[in-house]
């Protein structure tokens, strides 16, 4: 349903100088979230929630090199409301989304547009171009006035060159200056509320990064076009000088969705999906596309044991990982780095034949994915996938590119493109956050910017507190490849570096339950299948637990403390996680989501003994209905997982 009102009059309190300032309002359909916009010699806006001030007031400008000068005289106001069901091609949180807005629609006279919508759970704004020939983008200005006092969960970066592999700053938002660089997603603590800050449909131009002005005032800010570069490495491309632009622009555009995402309460969070709602809807036909779960061989380098071949980048190791995958019904197998040359596609390493490994897949039902460094493929994109394909390989792990000014931002896009056209699925490594990618080109699945269990092989950052800060941060920017599934776990006291055979801070229930909690409809096992083969009752949750969604209710979180929530399956069956941080917790387990009728309900729960061996854990199993109610008991570190299934 859409529907469309000139702003004359209803909209807009103006003075009849041509110049005066003008003040519109926009309210979200529920009429929670109330936009205020001033537009006068600037554009300014402010936020409230509930009929308290959320958001202070705070300037958003945009300039480009093609603009007529001038002041911002509004020439047209057009609102309207849209309230339609979205039906995901890759189910992330939910089958179905509903997208109900009320938009406000701005041009000026000096040619430039600006949208406005307001969600009953967010704000966001965009600028719009109508310039026909080639331009530059000079500055865009989006400011954000935050209460001083309130708190922040910030990503702080040391430069725009970044893998945005971050842990999550606690902060009081007035000590954030000018020196605190952070990438996005960031979260705030405003008024009791939690506001996050992120964007969506990032194409063509630069991605935004966030700078204190102090006072309560953030800045968004930018990398801007790369002027010199200078390949360094196999794997990296250092900018050493940029442009004095943001952007090189031919023709109309509509550029990035500014977001914030609003939660009255911290779980609220967890079912925004705002930016795959303001992602660009997709072209073409993506119903190829199959999500699943993947047998990773990076993590422990290939070290399998038991086996009375030598393990490695070989054939025989591989077939290992496929026979594996055949048995649990994971529908992957990855080749990270190590299968090729790193500056050969074509090359393949001694004693790897990916042609043969992909025919031996297939006869067990198994799918192959490649690693690539960004650099090599980016020579041979197009030889390259062409050969994946006719190998029978499904999909592409790109990796290193650490940016997201303009240049690599277009990157991202042709390698989607490209990709699609092979029929391959698309995993990004050392990249930045997703922006509404998984509608935009549903075959990328996953992306990593996210600070993620691969560095538990070389130091113990990767901890319950951090783990249970994420689903509220970077999380809900998207899909995140946190690569969770470790089977050597430990306490913190007992933690230690060992990258051939990695552990995991935490309980092994805390690792179960991120196959509930981490959404990636890529989702990896990152550990050997020697040790999952050791562990048949670990592996009966992770045979059956799926990487897409019917429906997602969260049941309890604080960010940084602890997050349950109830998920269903496209099956019918139900999932439940739960993780806490280093404080032991008991959280009740109310049942009425489920339908009516018996259920069995599968339980993993941390032992008695887990807060000191982590590995501790029980499998229960009892019949159960929709007015159970049970307490997950969750020691340090610790979490919970639970398969409903009806009888």
């Amino acid at each position: 349903m859409i529907k469309h009102l000139l702003a004359g009059s209803l909209l807009a309190g103006c003075c009849s100088h041509a110049f005066a300032q003008k003040k519109y309002d926009l309210a979200s359909p529920d009429k929670s979230v109330q936009l205020s916009i001033t537009i006068g010699d600037s554009i300014r806006y402010a936020a409230t929630l509930d009929g308290k001030l959320l958001m202070e007031p705070a300037t958003v400008h945009f300039q480009t090199s093609a603009d007529k000068p001038g002041t911002w005289k509004v020439s047209k106001a057009l609102t309207s409301t849209k309230d339609e069901v979205l039906k995901p091609v890759v189910q992330q949180k939910s089958a179905e989304v509903r997208d109900h807005y009320n938009q406000l629609h701005l041009d000026f006279a000096n040619g430039l547009g600006l949208e406005w919508r307001a969600y009953d759970n967010g704000i966001a704004w965009h600028w719009i171009t109508n310039h026909k020939a080639e331009y530059t983008v000079l500055n865009e200005q989006a400011l954000f006035g935050f209460e001083a006092l309130g708190r922040a969960w910030y990503p702080q970066e040391d430069g725009f060159f970044s893998h945005n592999e971050r842990q999550y700053r606690n902060y009081r938002i007035d000590s954030i200056g000018e020196n605190k660089l952070a990438s996005l997603p960031a979260l705030f603590e405003v008024r009791g509320a939690k506001l996050l800050i992120t964007e969506s449909s990032l194409f063509n131009y630069a991605g935004m990064w966030l700078r204190g002005k102090g006072n309560g005032q953030l800045q968004g800010v930018f990398p801007n076009y790369p002027k010199e570069k200078k390949v360094t490495s196999d794997r990296d491309e250092q900018v050493r000088s940029r442009e004095e632009y943001i952007a090189r622009i031919n023709g109309a555009q509509s550029f990035p969705w500014r977001i914030v995402m609003i939660a009255r309460t911290d779980k609220d969070m967890l079912t925004n999906q705002l930016p795959y709602q303001l992602g660009r809807p997709a072209t073409g036909d993506y119903s190829w596309v199959k999500p699943g779960k993947v047998q990773w061989d990076w993590w422990h380098y290939n070290n399998i044991y038991g086996v009375d071949f030598r393990a490695g980048i070989n054939n025989e190791t591989y077939k290992y990982y496929i026979d594996f995958a055949a048995k649990y019904g994971i529908e992957y197998v990855l080749l990270d780095e190590g299968w090729c040359d790193t500056r050969d596609l074509l090359k393949q390493s001694p004693g790897i034949n990916v042609e043969e490994l992909a025919n031996y897949a297939r006869s067990k039902k198994v799918d192959l994915l490649l690693w690539t460094s960004w650099l090599v493929l980016d020579r041979q994109l197009d030889t390259a996938l062409s050969l994946f394909e006719r190998w029978g390989i499904k999909g592409i792990k790109v990796d290193f590119m650490q940016r997201d000014d303009q240049d690599m931002v277009n990157y991202y896009e042709r390698v989607s493109q490209q990709a699609a056209k092979h029929k391959l699925l698309v995993d990004f490594h050392g990249a930045y956050k997703p922006t509404g990618w998984l509608r935009t080109y549903p075959n990328v699945m996953t992306s990593e910017g996210v600070l993620g269990n691969e560095i538990s092989k070389f130091a113990g950052s990767i901890d319950p507190d951090h783990t249970t800060t994420l689903p509220f941060t970077r999380m809900a920017a998207g899909p995140m490849d946190f690569t969770p599934g470790g089977m050597i776990n430990v306490q913190k006291n007992a933690f230690a570096s060992v990258p051939g055979e990695p552990m995991t801070l935490g309980t092994r229930c805390n690792q179960l339950a991120m196959y509930v909690l981490y959404e990636s409809p890529l989702q990896m096992l990152c550990d050997m299948p020697t040790h999952y083969y050791r562990e048949p009752e670990a592996m009966e949750f992770l045979r059956r637990v799926p990487a897409v969604w019917a429906q997602t209710i969260p049941l309890h979180a604080k960010v940084g403390d602890y997050a349950a929530v109830a998920r269903q399956a496209l099956n019918g069956e139900w999932f439940v996680g739960a993780m806490t941080d280093w404080t032991p917790r008991e959280l009740s387990l109310d049942l009425s989501f489920l339908p009516d009728g018996q259920y069995r309900m599968y339980v993993w729960k941390d032992g008695v003994n887990a807060d000191r061996n982590a590995k501790d854990f029980v499998m229960e199993m009892f019949t159960v209905d929709r007015s159970k109610r049970l307490t997950m008991k969750l020691a340090k570190g610790g979490g919970f997982v639970a398969r409903i299934s009806k009888q």
